[in-house]
């Protein structure tokens, strides 16, 4: 029980984009902030895609800070004690950064740390009606924990999934729905699949109309078995997060008075004709637009875009980015775009049969988040994530430097013991391989098709003849389902760890010095140990389940670092209940690079080549957790540090019609207050 309580003395970071917004000018303050408060617009379709229970736990919170007027200690504190007090805010806070009462980063369940009794108190002394049937509503929901209901995942499972709402769906008949809508041309990113008491199945798309307009989808459609029997049919409904969806749809054609060119306006108006019509195709349009918009002030991306959270690896989460070049920082990732020719090279394949002909060098830039409406902030991007777009138009890169550069806790780091080099190297040795891992990780590679295995000697691992391919209509997504989230990560990790050691590469992010890339190098290979080590918190030792796609690869990556053996990493224990992580510095250009090389040869193969069967067996097995590795897991969980969150600024038009930006005191009513101030 102890594991899922809500986490205490969070480290709360100010994601600060004062600077970079101040020298916008008026129109592009204009422009921003309406992208912002349409992105804000899609939190509700977040909550209600991870629990049942999370959209009205969101307005508990909310509604609890209302009644009180956000005076906590005089209304919280005075009656139940400053130490209830500190724990609801723990609670609540942690909630909203995560969109949810489940961990965006693990997909595991938090329960507040305070009791039901203590809680039904304080939404007592609120005095306020609609927040005493809100905690009736959800009291036990907000308490409840078992080992299965404490993951998201299948719900045959025992998992929790609301993606897949109603009268708990089997894991069998959501696949042939999939399959069903991969044969139609049907997108499923910003769907999901209720079935109904009566058994009827529903397919909610996510749209401000409630009629089917568009022509892009059916009525209904059958699902059939491998014979071709109708096994039953889906029947297609629109107006999921209607009101939300509407709205996002105004702030959109507001947008459009402030755009900076007409691609932008295309963009704007494909964005505001999927959001209201439901139309996949019309977002894909957007995300064509998109890349062409090349280096924007103000850069922005709406959608559901990540499919982490899915068990079915394929349905979207609602993201909103808009941010704020930063021209010093894109300067360096726009020389690693200009030589990224160069160092694909490097890579450990053949050029002329797993890559594309020609690369199609991305926008590449640094940027200050102004908003990420989402339930977690990454460090990088690399979308769109439509394979097709991706291969014939192009995709962008994007490091998000406020959030690389936000401070955590001052505590020390775990598990290592040069904790002065680490400090000192571990930003810019994180920055090197966010830019490698979204723009060389994520950008290369070729999926092949019929043409280029049919009557060809293509040859893959082990010198065997490449059978399988890419068949039409399917994509990395479908062919490798909920795996591909993670394998994708894996393979573009393994990239950055493979090209970290050029020094080349170094160079073009300012490190010139032989003794500071050294530094650099070793750093790097340090903390994707710590991070496969700190990988154990995330996988379910009952279930063998992991929760978190980016840190099952990093385990993965540990793991053939490990195997490979001669001393390069050990892992050592240190008294009763501390572990210290043995790199040989010596080893990394060698034994280690060696080790990298191998591995990523594999992954990538299997990738192009969609070979499932081999490629999901070989991931499996590389990320399973033995007993002899399974009992560092107890110490990496005492041992962890509570994971930071971010607060994010307003923006507000004044009664001049000039847009201000509104930060907030990094504390936990910070973060709930800024949260009503959207009043979303």
């Amino acid at each position: 029980m102890a594991s899922y309580l809500a986490d205490a003395k969070a480290p709360i970071a100010q994601l600060s984009a004062l600077k970079a917004f101040n020298g916008l000018t008026s129109k592009e303050k204009l422009y921003a902030h309406h992208l912002s408060v349409a992105s804000h617009w899609g939190t509700r379709a977040v909550l209600e895609s991870v629990s049942p229970e999370s959209a009205a736990i969101y307005d508990l919170i909310l509604g609890i800070h209302q009644s009180i007027d956000g005076k906590y200690h005089e209304v919280v504190a005075k009656h139940l004690g400053a130490e209830i007090e500190t724990q609801y805010l723990e609670y609540a806070s942690q909630f909203l950064s995560n969109l949810g009462n489940y961990k965006s980063f693990g997909d595991v369940k938090f329960v507040p740390r305070l009791s039901k009794g203590d809680f039904e108190t304080l939404v007592e002394l609120t005095n306020d009606e609609t927040c005493l049937q809100l905690f009736e509503e959800v009291k036990d929901q907000l308490y409840e924990i078992d080992e299965s209901k404490a993951l998201l995942g299948w719900k045959d499972s025992g998992h929790v999934s609301a993606y897949y709402p109603g009268s708990g769906i089997l894991r069998k008949d959501i696949e042939l729905i999939n399959s069903a809508m991969a044969k139609l041309g049907l997108m499923p990113e910003n769907s999901r699949i209720e079935k109904k008491h009566d058994g009827q199945h529903i397919l909610k798309v996510a749209s401000a109309d409630v009629a089917n307009v568009t022509g892009y989808y059916p009525d209904e459609f059958p699902v059939e078995d491998e014979s071709g029997k109708v096994l039953f049919k889906v029947i297609v409904e629109f107006g999921d997060h209607k009101r939300e969806f509407a709205k996002i749809a105004e702030h959109l054609t507001l947008a459009k008075k402030f755009v900076a060119n007409e691609t932008q306006l295309k963009m704007l108006e494909c964005y505001i004709q999927s959001f209201t019509t439901g139309s996949m195709n019309a977002h894909k349009e957007s995300q064509k637009l998109w890349v062409k918009d090349k280096g924007p002030v103000v850069e922005s991306n709406i959608g559901f875009i990540e499919t982490y959270r899915d068990p079915a690896g394929i349905r979207g989460e609602w993201e909103g980015l808009v941010s704020i070049v930063n021209k010093e920082q894109t300067a360096k990732f726009q020389h690693l775009v200009k030589n990224a020719p160069d160092f694909i090279k490097l890579l450990p394949w053949d050029m002329a049969v797993w890559e594309k002909p020609v690369f199609q060098a991305p926008d590449f830039t640094s940027l200050e988040v102004l908003t990420f409406a989402g339930s977690g902030i990454p460090a990088g991007i690399n979308i769109p994530n439509y394979d097709d777009v991706r291969l014939n138009v192009g995709f962008k890169n994007v490091s998000l430097g406020n959030v690389l550069g936000a401070k955590s806790s001052s505590e020390p780091v775990s598990f290592i013991d040069e904790q002065e080099l680490y400090e000192k190297y571990r930003d810019g040795s994180f920055e090197v391989q966010v830019g490698i891992h979204e723009l060389l990780g994520h950008g290369s590679g070729k999926l092949l098709s019929k043409e280029d295995v049919v009557g060809k000697e293509v040859v893959g691992l082990n010198g065997q003849k490449v059978t399988t391919y890419y068949k039409e209509g399917e994509t990395w997504g479908s062919v490798f389902g909920s795996v591909a989230g993670s394998f994708e990560e894996c393979r573009a990790e393994t990239v950055a760890m493979h090209l970290i050691n050029n020094r080349d590469l170094l160079k073009i992010f300012g490190f010139t010095d032989v003794e500071e890339q050294d530094n650099i190098i070793y750093i790097g290979f340090l903390q994707m140990c710590r991070a496969g080590l700190l990988g154990l918190e995330y996988w379910d030792p009952k279930t063998g389940k992991w929760g978190q796609a980016h840190m099952q690869a990093r385990y993965a990556i540990l793991q053939v670092l490990l195997q490979a053996g001669e001393g390069l990493v050990e892992i050592v224990s240190v008294g009763d209940d501390d572990l210290r992580i043995k790199l040989d510095r010596s080893k990394i250009a060698t034994v280690g690079a060696k080790a990298i090389a191998t591995f990523l040869n594999k992954l990538h193969i299997y990738k192009c080549s969609a070979d499932v069967v081999n490629g999901v067996k070989f991931y499996n097995d590389i990320t399973s957790v033995d007993s002899d590795f399974a009992k560092y897991r107890s110490t990496v969980l005492k041992k962890k540090l509570p994971r930071r969150q971010f607060i994010q600024a307003n923006t507000r038009v004044n009664g001049e019609g000039e847009v201000e930006i509104v930060e907030y005191p990094e504390t936990e009513v910070g973060m709930i207050q800024s949260f009503v101030d959207r009043a979303t």
